[in-house]
């Protein structure tokens, strides 16, 4: 990250880092965006954790509330990107990009989520510096998702 900006600082500094016509301040204040139009986030690898549920009814209980978590978590702009990956051999089962910039209110954030505080998944976490309008692609996901979990 810190070659990224001083990188960006430099070209800055020699004149050729261009001036966005389309730049909204007011946009940018709202979504926390620095000069860049980026921001500090939490990037969550769900992985398989050491916990296995046998039981199909407890299991289902612990997944409910994983996604009600997850819900109220995006409900509230603390969650901009949730999603489970697909089959592979790492264990990674999920991410989630957390609205929050420290590792500290990740770890808060997480000890929310049932099936993580039961052990089914394990997490890693890491800082991510994107683009601050990230969170606003869920306003278009809600116009196009048929069917919720």
């Amino acid at each position: 990250m810190k070659t990224i900006l001083l990188t960006l600082t430099f070209l800055s500094a020699l004149n050729l880092v261009a001036q966005n016509p389309d730049y909204d301040a007011e946009l940018a204040k709202e979504l926390g965006a620095d000069e860049y139009g980026m921001k500090m986030y939490t990037f969550v690898v769900l992985k398989t954790g050491p916990t296995q549920i046998q039981d199909k009814d407890s299991a289902a209980v612990l997944m409910r509330g994983h996604l009600d978590n997850i819900k109220r978590l995006a409900e509230n702009d603390l969650l901009t990107v949730a999603g489970p990956f697909g089959q592979n051999d790492l264990q990674y089962r999920g991410l989630f990009i957390l609205n929050v910039a420290t590792k500290e209110e990740a770890e808060v954030l997480l000890s929310t989520d049932p099936a993580i505080a039961a052990g089914v998944f394990k997490t890693e976490i890491i800082p991510w510096y994107g683009s601050a309008a990230l969170p606003t692609y869920l306003e278009n996901h809600e116009k196009i998702e048929k069917k919720r979990p």
